[in-house]
């Protein structure tokens, strides 16, 4: 079953970061943002354990995680939930797991280890615009509300 499709894979692109909750053997929640991440293939999700004790104690603790992403811009973005497992340096499985991490950090970063999530669900995230006014909330108007909160402005984009 494919539960990454294009779609997910897409918005996670768009997204800089993502939330991962985890909880601890006493049931106590943790979530942190976590800037090194990425889609690895259908089913899996890899984040880098840059600086991420409480969350890598309490997946060796609870498996069990929910990982959440979302374009600031659009205001949507997806939900997964399922079971992640640490994997180290010295383990055969870290250069494969690692690969598209190391290309996204370089020499930026030490990655000292791999949380690899096994998604089980998927569920998309949008902002409550889109259900309650329908009628008046597009991508385009969320895209200029976020860019007005922020006081950002789009880049103007090259001729071919």
């Amino acid at each position: 079953m494919i539960f990454l499709n294009e779609s997910v894979r897409e918005a996670a692109r768009r997204s800089v970061l993502c939330w991962l909750a985890t909880v601890d053997g006493e049931g106590q929640p943790n979530v942190s943002p976590k800037e090194v991440w990425a889609v690895f293939d259908d089913r899996h999700v890899v984040v880098a354990n840059i600086a991420s004790p409480v969350s890598a104690r309490n997946i060796a603790q609870q498996p069990q995680v929910c990982l959440s992403f979302v374009d600031v811009f659009v205001q949507k973005g997806f939900k997964l939930v399922g079971e992640a497992r640490e994997v180290h340096a010295p383990n055969p499985e870290f250069a494969a797991w690692a690969a598209p991490l190391l290309a996204m950090v370089g020499q930026r970063f030490a990655i000292r280890s791999v949380l690899v999530m096994r998604v089980t669900s998927v569920a998309a995230i949008v902002a409550p615009s889109y259900r309650f006014y329908p009628d008046d909330t597009t991508e385009a108007s969320q895209v200029e509300a976020a860019m007005r909160a922020y006081n950002v402005h789009p880049t103007p984009r090259e001729k071919p």
